[in-house]
């Protein structure tokens, strides 16, 4: 039970920590500093850029460590110290590359958690706790934005980077409140769980690369994201353009909205993703995520755009709780759960940097309708190849070894 509520404590305190500044960057950048559109692109692709290319070093580590806490702790105060000191950075270099070195450290908050919870749980009571994670999370986020808004409206936007520094150390003493004796580090990184598949060392790294089916997923997580990353910034910028003042408060406003709907959407995949497969709540995901980029150019009324960002909670929301699912399906028995992790999120975060740069250069030079429209197109592209390409998981990950996916047709 101590365990229990540990991990619902780090999923809480971490929520925000876990995405760094993100869309409320875009909007003190474009707001305080008057960069432009572009500009501000730029600066957030060079951090998921650096975070994506830590992505893969992190995983590996966090399999092979049995310091996993520690790895947690040392990576928030990294995002704590790069939070304090923006405000007092003006220059493009310095800015950035502050955001790179929390984007560094935000590439072991994930794949450690998720490794956390299976070694803890272990794979019969991993869906519904990765579930719970997630509502947890996404609860954490609802709470710190709304906090966000507030204190953006009462003392300025730059209240904001003092706030995620709050957390970031609440975080560190959530943390330390697991047990490590609970922890069992094979199973924390796909190696055994008590069954036929349990190995004494890990496969090869051949075996990752011959999965046809992590591979498809792969591909479909960085279409996701090349589709997603780029909307909530966009919405804020075009509400901070709207009324300047509030621009911090609105972006907070439409972050709470999202993710109140992505609470349910946690505890379904919890409760349904073992009974109904991962298949069709993933392409639910994609068709919602499509949807949204071709609601947004309707109108620019600010009612229209809080409700329209709303259903991000379901497709990111779904997206959220499959992907360590999925990932672990595909990956069971390898000893490289994390790596693989780390490996699919640094091939999203391509489609991420994408994404918020390809949106910035269509805005610069037509307009934010088309740069909506076109990550509707990239999104409906995504949820074909799920739907073609994509075997369901669900099966392979309970009925058969991680061969059997690398083999299996899509």
């Amino acid at each position: 039970m101590r365990g229990r509520y540990s991990l619902d404590a780090l999923n809480f305190f971490l929520a925000d920590v876990r995405q760094g500044l993100g869309p409320y960057l875009a909007i003190y950048l474009l707001t305080e500093r008057h960069w432009s559109e572009d500009q501000t692109g730029f600066v957030m692709s060079i951090a998921v850029l650096a975070g994506l290319v830590a992505q893969v070093p992190a995983g590996a580590l966090i399999d092979a460590s049995h310091a996993k806490r520690a790895i947690i702790a040392v990576a928030a105060l990294v995002v704590t110290l790069a939070s304090i000191i923006l405000p007092f950075m003006s220059s493009f270099v310095f800015v950035a590359g502050s955001q790179a070195a929390a984007s560094m450290a935000e590439a072991c908050f994930g794949p450690a958690i998720v490794a956390i919870t299976l070694g803890i749980v272990g794979s019969r009571g991993y869906t519904r706790r990765i579930g719970r994670n997630e509502m947890c999370n996404h609860a954490g986020n609802a709470v710190i934005a709304a906090l966000a808004g507030v204190c953006a409206w009462k003392w300025g936007p730059i209240v904001v980077f003092y706030l995620l520094a709050g957390m970031a150390l609440l975080s560190i003493v959530s943390v330390f409140t697991i047990d490590p004796a609970t922890i069992d580090y094979d199973r924390a990184r796909g190696l055994r769980d008590g069954d036929s598949r349990s190995r004494d060392r890990p496969s090869g790294l051949g075996v990752l690369l011959a999965n046809r089916g992590l591979m498809i997923f792969c591909l479909c997580c960085v279409i996701f994201h090349f589709a997603n990353a780029a909307m909530l910034p966009l919405v804020g910028q075009k509400l901070a353009l709207q009324d300047v003042n509030q621009g911090t408060a609105l972006m907070s406003g439409c972050i709470v909205a999202a993710q109140f709907v992505m609470v349910p959407m946690a505890m379904l995949v919890g409760h349904r993703a073992d009974r109904w497969g991962r298949k069709p709540l993933f392409l639910a995901g994609f068709a919602v995520l499509s949807l949204r980029g071709l609601l947004y150019p309707v109108s620019d009324d600010r009612a229209w755009l809080f409700m329209v960002q709303s259903l991000d909670g379901v497709g990111a929301g779904l997206y959220g709780a499959l992907f360590p699912l999925v990932v672990a399906d595909l990956t069971r028995g390898t000893g490289h759960f994390n790596l693989a992790q780390g490996a699919v999120i640094a091939a999203q975060g391509v489609g991420a940097a994408l994404s918020t740069s390809l949106a910035g250069l269509v805005v610069v030079h037509a307009d934010y309708s088309t740069a909506f429209l076109a990550l509707a197109v990239i999104a409906a592209s995504g949820l074909l190849l799920y739907l073609f390409a994509m075997p369901e998981t669900r099966k392979i990950g309970h009925d058969a070894g991680p061969l059997a996916i690398a083999e299996s047709p899509a």
